[in-house]
């Protein structure tokens, strides 16, 4: 029998978000790799520049939100388009603050971890709720946005301030990052630590865990990386997100389920 009330069915409906599954993390830390490396491709294979390629992804992200708002119901591709063009954005404004503005990446790390802070506390005093399976209504999608953003900008400024300025490099940066996701993910599965704060803490922590995969990956042999190039690994990336994302898309696999906590 089915006991769900009216407005629950109502809410499970309309929410803009999917469900919180393997897949979703997935395609989560191959969008961060994607940021890291697309954001690279852009500006020095390409020669966009810092500036030109923000304002080319700012202009692409501001039009894949407007259209993610307007839509009635949660679509896998729309959805995910709009993750990976706010983690390249995301990339692009740690970037700018560090090599236009030389603001330096502690600060960085500190000032957005502020930022996303604050936006938590704001969302959850307007909204008494941070949970994902709650993203019912303009205001709420753009407080989920907005924080998103937010992880991005933070967990590459994390991510390189680990890797680069304290020397750690790529490789033992994406294991303390791989840890640190593992920590949560034990506390949340077996001492039972809050579903809302182990999924947000979990999503900042995937984006220095990409950066630092994405640039292991790409960056040449002689500074520490495997040497496979932002094109390769911005092109093997993007082929599998494509792939979930179809594969979603033709299951409905990731849509909301009821009765979740997250």
């Amino acid at each position: 029998m089915n006991t769900q009330s009216q407005p629950t069915l109502l809410r499970q409906a309309i929410n803009k978000v999917p469900e919180v599954t393997l897949v979703f993390w997935l395609i989560k830390m191959m969008s961060t790799t994607v940021g890291e490396t697309a954001a690279d491709y852009l500006n020095f294979d390409l020669h966009f520049g810092l500036v030109g390629t923000s304002m080319v992804m700012g202009l692409l992200l501001a039009i894949t939100l407007f259209f993610q708002i307007r839509a009635k119901r949660y679509t896998p591709a729309l959805y995910w388009i709009a993750v990976v063009f706010i983690s390249v954005f995301g990339t692009l404004i740690t970037d700018n603050l560090s090599d236009n503005l030389d603001v330096p990446l502690a600060a960085s790390t500190l000032s957005f971890s502020m930022a996303l802070i604050a936006t938590f506390a704001i969302w959850y005093m307007r909204e008494k709720t941070l949970s994902i399976h709650a993203v019912d209504s303009v205001k709420r999608e753009l407080f989920y946005w907005t924080a998103i953003l937010f992880t991005f900008a933070l967990g590459t400024a994390a991510g390189d301030w680990v890797a680069e300025g304290l020397n750690l490099g790529y490789a033992h940066s994406a294991l303390l990052f791989g840890g640190l996701i593992g920590a949560t993910a034990l506390a949340y599965y077996v001492f039972k630590a809050n579903a809302v704060t182990s999924f947000w803490l979990a999503y900042v922590l995937t984006r220095p865990f990409g950066a630092s995969c994405g640039d292991l990956l790409s960056q040449p042999v002689e500074n520490g990386g495997l040497g496979w190039g932002t094109t390769g690994t911005s092109a093997l990336f993007l082929s599998l997100i494509i792939l979930l994302v179809t594969y979603l898309s033709l299951t409905r696999k990731n849509a909301l389920q009821p009765e979740t906590n997250a």
